[in-house]
């Protein structure tokens, strides 16, 4: 695993992006995202976890501090997917 900062990542993206291994960006010191490149092999069950487990307790922390209901969510995802889809032509 690699890490590197938020400017050395936008400045070399195109080799990170050629990269097997998973990187973590930091801004001032601090984690600002993980960057997994997709033909890498498999992430190890123990990384898996931990993310999960992060990422999860990340969004209950931001639906809880929004005060949103389980509703507000269900409806903030289905708005999101109808304007994702774009419409499909004939030819």
């Amino acid at each position: 695993m690699r890490i590197s900062s938020v400017r050395e990542f936008r400045d070399k993206a195109t080799g990170f992006l050629r990269s097997r291994d998973p990187i973590l960006v930091t801004r001032r010191g601090r984690l600002a995202g993980i960057f997994f490149p997709t033909p890498a092999a498999t992430l190890p069950l123990e990384l898996k976890r931990e993310l999960f487990t992060r990422l999860s307790a990340e969004i209950g922390r931001r639906i809880r501090r929004q005060a949103l209901s389980e509703k507000d969510v269900e409806a903030g995802f289905e708005s999101w997917r109808k304007t994702r889809r774009a419409p499909r032509r004939r030819r």
